[in-house]
């Protein structure tokens, strides 16, 4: 279905009612990470796909959005293999290629790798939480003469980023013009909140950015500053987050990584395994391929995408 001709109000209810529904299938999430998406939509918003797509060199193709962990299929029962199936091969009708990641509850027994994301389950009292802790780690930060607090300078934190991280990250000067009007917009919807720690001097160390719904809270920028690196600050950050969230129906979502170093950071607080398929398929003509292949060496040189 093409973007004009769809009900957002049905598909926001969609997602809303899925078991694996997640803040970035929305429709005013998809709206500004990936305007005039379409999508593929069985029965009367039973079952939906965004198709986030993108066009280069004349080839149009299904990419995913910056800062937008997981789509795919959302529905009110987890996807099984033979239906993930069948909405890929409907999407691969429009287009030859795809890199896109699909979501924890489609199962797709042909994807390209399954990336390790981590969450925390945070639906008990913090005690409780806290005894799954690396027992070294909760030492050093009760030892920690830090300062954890709010923040509402959305631009201020982006910027920071931008500052810090943009050399690492792969996202166009657009992607962030997104990603601000975006963190605008949830802010408003009080989807959106901030949190910062500091040393005793009010000197900043680290700072991020975390997304709510009704079912988790998502990571999804942070920053620690060189002095933050030196007192672990981000330890600090995450322990009192999950410590003012606890005992609420909520998950944590870490936005896990392949960087072992990431991974190993996250399973310190306990987290466990969620991972979701990575889908890449190309089905262009083969001296297309080799542009591709080119311009993908151009743009990240022989680094991999860590999405």
């Amino acid at each position: 279905m093409h973007h004009a001709d769809i009900d957002k109000e049905k598909w926001d209810r969609c997602i809303d009612n899925a078991v694996n529904g997640l803040i970035y299938g929305y429709s005013y999430y998809l709206d500004i990470m990936s305007p005039d998406w379409d999508a593929l939509i069985m029965g009367d918003y039973e079952i939906v796909m965004p198709l986030t797509w993108n066009r280069k060199f004349g080839i149009t193709y299904l990419r995913q959005p910056a800062f937008t962990q997981q789509l795919g299929i959302f529905a009110s029962l987890f996807i099984k293999d033979d239906l993930t199936k069948a909405f890929l091969k409907k999407a691969l009708e429009e287009f030859s290629f795809a890199e896109i990641n699909l979501n924890y509850g489609n199962e797709y027994n042909q994807a390209t790798v399954a990336w390790p994301n981590r969450i925390l389950p945070l639906n008990r009292p913090f005690i409780q939480i806290e005894k799954k802790f690396r027992k070294d780690f909760v030492k050093k930060i009760k030892c920690n003469n830090l300062v954890y607090d709010t923040d509402d300078n959305v631009e201020k934190v982006i910027s920071l980023f931008i500052k810090n991280y943009s050399s690492r990250i792969h996202a166009a000067p657009q992607d962030y013009k997104n990603i601000l009007q975006l963190s605008l917009l949830l802010k408003k919807k009080k989807k959106l909140f901030i949190r910062k720690v500091s040393d005793p001097n009010g000197q900043l160390l680290s700072i991020a950015i975390f997304l709510k719904d009704k079912r988790r809270i998502y990571y999804v920028m942070s920053i620690t500053l060189p002095e933050g690196r030196k007192k672990e600050s981000n330890y600090f950050l995450l322990y009192y987050v999950v410590k003012e969230f606890s005992d609420q129906n909520l998950i944590f979502d870490f936005e896990g990584s392949a960087i072992p170093s990431i991974q190993l950071f996250f399973k310190k607080f306990g987290s466990i395994e969620q991972s979701f398929p990575v889908v890449r398929i190309n089905h262009l003509p083969f001296f297309i391929k080799g542009v591709k292949q080119i311009y993908d060496y151009f743009k990240f040189g022989n680094q991999k995408n860590n999405f």
